[in-house]
């Protein structure tokens, strides 16, 4: 439903200024196009498609485009763990080798599962040795991190996981639901289905297959992801390759929908997900002034000051303190959401009662996808003009 932009408390003549800034970066080449979507009370304000979906070909960017949401998909892994410890089956101290033993291996048999939510469980940031075929199933991805040695004491350092923690979680999701059911199912059934989020899977669905938007690397600077290892999801990607941690496809309308649903404290249209009590301790700052290290190569190649990881269990926190941060330095310090390698963001600003999704067409590397996103995000924030 859209509202006026007067009735949501937003200046017109700023936020089109989001629409401005990237109709100049596609004319420059600088990416390929992007679909934004604003809400603000629950209400869209703006929701508008611009540039390229794919410019080699000249297709033009619709708002039903399907995206690659890469590391946003954690926030919905996340959900869906959260979801068994909201029902007592788990709890977030509960130790992953007691509901899959294998992980007890190599000094990680105190690992919780708040660790691996908050990537304080010590795991290498590198993925284990596996078979490239074996990448897209989750189970055979736990099992390998599983036999795979700590990089550090679990609870001391903040060290991303990019694939392998969010494996593990989804297998924990699926043996503590009886193992009948594969992650992807579990996903949809559990979690999508009853959002509403029709045009979201964790695999690429023939119904949404004519819709996606290609990944490709439009700068090719190295990151934390080689550029060839990104635009290679678009030849593995099938219906049934799930990556837990980076995998899920998705429109920006949907993400709206999920970023609603923890707007109104885990519960959209009279479906409750998560409770607000487990959701509110979700969404706090569980990793202190910790450093998150991924980001060291990106912070020592563009001469930043390392900055605080601000992590929840499975999303990520605006904070406070004045760094490169995508969801906006003027974003309220509890500002949460998902960040998606190079292209990909949603977040939820509480105080301001305001919801942006950003997906791009034309990958960046990291510290430029910072940038960008800060950059729309801040004006995004700059045309809320009541509070």
């Amino acid at each position: 439903m859209t509202m006026t932009l007067s009735e949501a408390g937003i200046d017109q003549s700023r936020l089109e200024r989001v629409k401005q800034v990237i109709e100049a970066d596609v004319d420059s080449e600088r990416y390929d196009g992007a679909v934004v979507l604003v809400a603000r009370h629950g209400k869209i304000a703006m929701h508008e498609a611009i540039g390229f979906a794919q410019r080699d070909g000249a297709r033009r960017a619709n708002t039903d485009d399907v995206f690659h949401l890469f590391s946003v998909t954690k926030t919905m892994t996340a959900a869906a763990v959260l979801r068994y410890v909201d029902r007592g089956d788990i709890q977030l101290t509960t130790p992953v080798a007691e509901i899959i033993p294998e992980f007890a291996a190599k000094g990680k048999q105190r690992v919780t599962v708040a660790q691996l939510l908050c990537h304080r469980a010590g795991l290498p940031m590198d993925l284990p040795y596996i078979e490239p075929g074996q990448l897209g199933n989750t189970e055979a991805v736990a099992l390998a991190v599983a036999d795979q040695a700590i990089y550090a004491k679990p609870g001391t350092i903040v060290s991303y996981s990019p694939i392998g923690a969010f494996a593990v979680l989804a297998e924990i999701a699926r043996r503590v639901d009886g193992g009948t059911r594969s992650f992807r199912q579990l996903l949809e059934e559990d979690v999508f289905v009853p959002l509403g989020m029709k045009s979201t899977s964790l695999v690429l669905r023939d119904d949404l297959a004519s819709k996606r938007v290609p990944v490709v690397v439009r700068d090719p600077t190295p990151g934390i992801i080689p550029p060839a290892a990104l635009e290679a999801i678009n030849f593995m990607q099938n219906d049934t390759f799930e990556m837990p941690g980076g995998g899920a496809l998705g429109t920006a309308h949907d993400l709206f929908r999920w970023g609603e649903m923890l707007r109104r404290g885990g519960e959209l249209d009279g479906t409750r997900l998560l409770s607000q009590s487990l959701l509110k301790y979700a969404l706090a700052n569980h990793t202190g002034d910790e450093i998150n290290h991924i980001f060291d190569g990106m912070c020592e190649a563009r001469a930043w000051e390392p900055f605080p990881a601000y992590l929840g269990l499975g999303f990520f926190l605006r904070g406070e303190g004045l760094f490169q941060m995508p969801f906006g330095l003027t974003a309220s310090p509890g500002t949460f959401g998902g960040l998606g390698a190079g292209s990909t963001m949603f977040w939820v600003d509480p105080e301001r009662d305001l919801v942006f999704v950003c997906l791009t067409s034309g990958v960046l590397e990291d510290s430029r996808n910072f940038e960008r996103m800060a950059r729309l995000s801040d004006l995004v924030l700059g045309a809320v003009v009541d509070g």
